[in-house]
């Protein structure tokens, strides 16, 4: 595996060196278990020196003409699109997602790229009139700085590769923190992709740490001015109050709970399909996921009978095997988690028309049904394989239902009637939601977020360069102000 050994090392000022730290995280492969590298984890002082670089590169790359920024992004995006076979593989092999979802993962990660490209050239001023005789106000859109960006194990490379480079874009400097399980994917292989298009050394740092190491280090360091980060909302909650306490913002994508709601005028096959997709993607582990399938009565019986055979139909194995449909989860921490939790509510009372069970880190779909109200499990994010099934009387009782969370990030409504189910969706407390679709989206120009638990602020177009730039007020004085004293 010398593809991962290569890339086991921390990426700070242009170079390539070990961690200084007293300990390695090991990259395994979830699947069958084979170490894949070991990399010694990045120090608190280490953290610093990234930081300090990236301040170092920062203002002369802000300046730099945007044409030239947007050519190391171009040029980046053409490494991706060639390396894309070896990309792949090592999305498949890391974090043990399906040739399928590889696939989907790099189309959205080169969607991004290509987005990025034009963030280069977007950022543009205002001038603004004064009150005061003679002055001009001109409104400059600049770089925050430097970024401090965390990035995920379920979609690491394009999770990473989403702020990432629109951070670059725009003329920040970014240093870069990828989940402990999945150090590469999300995080040396972008450096080494931004190396060989060509990006001054500084402008991207990745350092393979772990809080147990360096604490906060990473979120109270006096450099960066914005920390974006995509986790769960326990994490976030805890990134944001940090953030605020060092006066510096935070963009937070967090968990979620959706439902896809079934309305009684849906078509049902096309909603199991929906469904099914939309909550084992990756095994269930996508913030996006359908955690909560929610199906007016009148069709109900039709609707579970149809969406239990698909999820029975469902390939269980090999992620490298084409024909796999559910790979491995992360490690044998979430699945004994999402085991535990199936286990816990079928106790409590439910009904389990599959009951999935974990071998390692494989663990087959489950759907439970009967669930009580008041369970806790309708509350959580589950990341893993299980669909809960919840059926209502009328849009309102759904209404009531889907809103019953927490959490705020995405949902679906399944009508045939595409105007009820817009008017459905704008009374559900979410971020985004689809009709007559997935849950589980994601485009380069439409703002993604969350409401509630599932974060705070938006990426993607507009939003991503607010994100990434702050507005400066410069104004100019053509006459003479008149001064009180």
């Amino acid at each position: 595996m010398s593809f991962f050994t290569d890339l086991a090392h921390q990426y700070i000022d242009g170079e390539w060196r070990p961690g200084k730290g007293s300990w390695d995280i090991i990259d395994f492969n979830p699947y069958n278990g084979e170490k894949l590298a070991a990399i010694t984890v990045a120090t608190a002082d280490e953290v610093d020196q990234a930081y300090r670089a990236a301040e170092r590169a920062q203002q002369e790359w802000a300046d730099t003409n945007p044409y030239t920024r947007r050519a190391v992004l171009e040029k980046a995006l053409q490494i991706v699109e060639e390396r894309e076979p070896e990309i792949s593989e090592a999305i498949v092999a890391e974090l043990g997602g399906t040739r399928l979802k590889a696939a989907f993962e790099l189309h959205l990660a080169k969607e991004f790229l290509r987005e990025a490209v034009q963030l280069a050239l977007r950022p543009s001023g205002q001038i603004l009139p004064s009150p005061t005789e003679g002055k001009e106000n001109r409104v400059y859109r600049v770089p925050v700085g430097v970024v401090g960006v965390i990035s995920p194990f379920n979609f690491p490379f394009l999770l990473s590769l989403k702020s990432v480079a629109p951070a670059l874009a725009l003329g920040n400097a970014v240093v870069l923190k990828p989940h402990q399980n999945t150090p590469i994917c999300g995080g040396t292989l972008l450096a080494k992709v931004f190396e060989d298009a060509g990006l001054p050394a500084g402008l991207l740092n990745v350092v393979v740490t772990d809080i147990a190491e360096i604490g906060d280090a990473l979120l109270e360091h006096p450099v960066p001015r914005l920390i974006s980060f995509t986790g769960s909302d326990k994490v976030g909650r805890h990134v944001a109050t940090v953030c605020a306490s060092n006066f510096k913002q935070s963009v937070l994508e967090l968990g979620g709970n959706s439902a896809l709601i079934v309305l009684d005028d849906a078509d049902v096959d096309y909603a199991v399909d929906a469904a099914v997709f939309s909550r084992y993607v990756h095994q269930g582990q996508v913030c996006m996921a359908a955690n909560r399938i929610l199906i007016d009565r009148a069709i109900e019986k039709e609707f579970t009978e149809k969406f239990v055979a698909k999820v029975a139909s469902l390939r269980v194995g090999d992620p490298a095997d084409p024909s796999t449909h559910i790979g491995p989860l992360i490690n044998s921490s979430q699945a004994e988690a999402v085991s535990k939790i199936v286990d816990q509510t079928v106790e409590a009372g439910a009904t389990a028309l599959l009951h999935g069970r974990a071998e390692g880190n494989l663990v087959s779909p489950s759907v439970l049904t009967a669930i009580a109200p008041d369970s806790p499990v309708l509350q959580q994010e589950i990341f893993g394989p299980v669909a809960l099934l919840v059926p209502f009387d009328g849009e309102d009782e759904a209404v009531r239902i889907a809103n019953d969370t927490p959490y705020g990030l995405s949902g679906a409504v399944h009508t045939g009637n595409i105007e009820r189910g817009v008017r459905v969706g704008q009374r559900i407390r979410t971020g985004m939601i689809h009709i007559n679709d997935g849950t589980v989206h994601d485009e380069p120009i439409v703002p993604f977020g969350g409401e509630k638990a599932s974060g705070l602020g938006r990426l993607n177009g507009d939003s991503t360069i607010e994100a990434f730039t702050t507005q400066k007020w410069i104004s100019v004085q053509h006459g003479r102000s008149q001064f009180p004293f």
